[in-house]
């Protein structure tokens, strides 16, 4: 009995020993953010933005990493040219000021073995507020065409623009923003 308790043991703390956080490095092809928002109640208005990086370290053992996402304010993409020279401007990103929009966690939730939510801090236009990503799909696999392990996600969240000085036109043009990120990201 005493034999049998000691192997438990060891097998583990061996177990533990192996558990390593992984770094995976956003893809960012496979990694553009999108933002929509009511407009003037006629419609939802639908953009991205096209240059995103970061890493994520998981653990997924021991439930905790952390994310670390970089947005490139200045590919905002509306699909219209003009609008985003609009949207780039001092009203709205103001991307000659503040050309990135940063995403750092302080906190991952695990159920069982998926990740459900991330806290952190989102800093847009210099301003920086705690957000919640709800996450609506987690997967850790080897990736079929790069043979590499691979993670990715489906995140959102729902911020005020006013929060951020980008109020203009609000409440017409609706002042909440759904943000959504699907992300993908491949082990260092």
């Amino acid at each position: 009995m005493k034999r049998i308790t000691l192997l438990s043991l060891i097998a583990a703390f061996s177990s533990t020993a192996l558990a390593v956080p992984e770094t995976y490095i956003i893809d960012g092809p496979h990694t553009l953010p999108r933002f929509s928002y009511s407009h003037f109640g006629y419609s939802t208005q639908l953009s991205r933005f096209d240059k995103t990086s970061g890493k994520i370290v998981l653990d997924r053992q021991a439930k905790t990493g952390s994310v670390e996402v970089t947005i490139d304010t200045t590919s905002v993409n509306t699909g219209y040219p003009l609008f985003n020279e609009h949207i780039q401007g001092e009203d709205f990103l103001h991307t000659a000021k503040y050309p990135k929009a940063t995403f750092i966690s302080n906190k991952l939730t695990f159920e069982g073995e998926n990740l459900v939510a991330v806290d952190g801090t989102l800093t847009l236009k210099g301003i920086s507020k705690p957000v919640t990503l709800t996450i609506t799909s987690f997967q850790c696999m080897p990736h079929p065409m790069l043979k590499k392990d691979a993670c990715g996600a489906n995140a959102t969240t729902v911020v005020k623009r006013t929060d951020f000085n980008m109020g203009k036109y609000a409440p017409n043009v609706g002042d909440d923003v759904t943000l959504t990120i699907p992300v993908e990201a491949v082990k260092e």
